[in-house]
């Protein structure tokens, strides 16, 4: 009996211990990927316009992948070129022609055609919401940070305090308190940034913690999303570009969703101005 049970907890300490073993690689890709994407941001302009048309290219090839075309594949190296083709074109300011662009991909099949609109939609919002709004690195950050707050904070809550399952026919890992915690993270997140940006207005505190929580639900939907898409398919992850993280589109999930509806509700905001300033007319 003292033998099955010293078996049973040497079993255990290793699944236990499991859960972490992606760590440190994930801080490690982190530590490279933040100051290298912050200062994109930062300087705008064509640094930033080529690092969304290069994660947008990636993504794409990414996609195709998953439904058996590789970039060895014609139909892989078509999507990766029709992709950054529509970012190029809103780079070089011809917005409704990537616009145009990005619809005409549909012509390639409705599963490849729906991956040209997804990562086109997220693609668009990022370079619009910097170029178009105001100030616009400080709404890029806010959005990316509430995204990455949200998927941080899921991991950390999910793993030290685990529970029932948030969605088990589509992502097993995901639990509600990963959830929560997430959702809690990009609150706080959004409070913070909202308030330190310049010429912060009345009200910024609970503004940016109400749309902070909106992007963060907005993240988690992706996230779903993308993990049902991968289990449809039969993989586990969109790639290996990123050690800890997977592919583009395991870390940028959220954003397919969280960009496209920062964007949209920038087009209720005063002027230019940041997002969660909507209805201030």
């Amino acid at each position: 009996m003292q033998d099955r049970r010293e078996g049973a907890v040497a079993s255990a300490t290793p699944a236990k211990s499991g859960n972490w073993k992606d760590l440190r690689a994930r801080v490690l890709s982190a530590a490279v990927l933040i100051p290298c994407a912050g200062l994109c941001v930062w300087y705008g302009g064509l640094l930033y316009g080529a690092m969304i048309v290069l994660a947008m290219a990636g993504m794409a090839v990414e996609w195709a992948r998953m439904f058996g075309f590789g970039l060895e594949t014609r139909r892989g190296q078509l999507c990766m070129a029709w992709a950054a083709c529509i970012g190029i074109a809103a780079v070089a300011g011809h917005w409704s022609g990537a616009l145009l662009v990005m619809v005409a991909g549909l012509v390639l099949g409705p599963a490849l055609g729906a991956g040209q609109v997804a990562i086109g939609c997220a693609g668009l919002s990022l370079l619009w919401l910097r170029a178009m709004s105001d100030p616009g690195a400080g709404v890029v950050l806010f959005v990316v940070a509430c995204v990455a707050l949200s998927d941080t904070g899921a991991y950390m809550t999910g793993r030290l305090f685990g529970g029932p399952k948030l969605a088990p026919r589509i992502s097993p890992a995901k639990t509600w308190s990963g959830s929560i915690g997430g959702l809690g993270c990009a609150v706080l997140g959004g409070m913070l940034i909202a308030s330190l940006m310049p010429a912060a207005q009345p009200g910024a505190l609970w503004r940016g913690a109400v749309f902070g929580g909106v992007i963060a639900l907005a993240a988690q939907v992706g996230d779903l999303a993308e993990s049902a898409l991968k289990r449809a398919r039969g993989v586990k992850d969109s790639g290996t570009i990123l050690p800890g993280h997977g592919g583009l589109l395991d870390r940028f999930d959220g954003l397919l969703v969280a960009a496209p509806m920062a964007a949209l509700l920038s087009l209720g905001a005063a002027g230019r101005a940041a997002f969660w300033y909507v209805g201030q007319h």
